[in-house]
């Protein structure tokens, strides 16, 4: 399915890997996590790998060198989420982009960081893009986070659009696997933490370099 278009009325896309570029926020989030613990060379490759192992609900432990996994997590989160408030940037010509997919379909927004609906909006409000999506939701909206399908249910239902004509965008095997889970079309981007090869295992409709190639791809 890779050369067709897709169909549908409904365009639920992530925001960290997506829409803003969030790995400043994450290599900042775990070297003061190790930093807090005594630890303060941190492997390139460990500040990918635990966001990647969070988003699958895998373990940590192996990753943390004796470092408790609640206290590692308390401290990276509280300075993850601080850190997206200004390390996070938008991605090239993402306005460009969202601009042309609302003309095509209705936007909503899924995150799944726990934070209040209007901490998300006034920062998509600072990139200008907040008037784009008429749904947002963050995890704190929802029972179970991705892969569970709530959360692509409710903004479908926010939209007013049938599950059918709808497509999740994201750059996570969580977003393919929801999207999967939810019975909807799932476009993979490689603009975030995980390979072409880790996306691919997960038989997305779509795999595209970065969200702007998207509005190419819809009818």
């Amino acid at each position: 399915m890779e050369n067709e278009k897709l169909k549908v009325k409904g365009i639920l896309l992530d925001l960290d890997g997506t829409i803003v570029n969030s790995k400043e926020a994450y290599r900042e989030a775990i070297t003061t996590a190790f930093k807090k613990f005594g630890q303060t060379i941190v492997d390139e490759e460990i500040v990918m790998e635990i966001p990647k192992r969070l988003e699958q609900n895998l373990p940590i432990e192996e990753k943390l060198k004796g470092i408790g996994v609640k206290n590692f997590l308390r401290v990276y989160l509280e300075t993850y989420y601080q850190a997206t408030i200004t390390k996070t940037k938008p991605f090239p010509n993402i306005s460009e982009t969202l601009e042309k997919l609302s003309e095509k379909a209705k936007l909503a927004l899924i995150t799944m960081r726990y934070v209040p609906k209007e901490t998300v909006v006034h920062e998509l409000e600072k990139f200008g893009i907040a008037e784009y999506f008429q749904s947002i939701i963050t995890a704190l909206d929802t029972d179970a986070p991705k892969p569970s399908p709530e959360a692509l249910i409710k903004c479908a239902m926010q939209l007013d659009v049938k599950m059918c004509d709808c497509a999740v965008v994201g750059d996570s095997v969580a977003d393919v696997r929801a999207g999967k889970n939810a019975g909807i079309k799932t476009v993979a981007v490689l603009s975030g933490i995980f390979s072409r090869k880790e996306l691919q295992k997960e038989k997305p409709d779509l795999i595209l370099e970065s969200v702007s190639q998207l509005p190419d791809f819809i009818e």
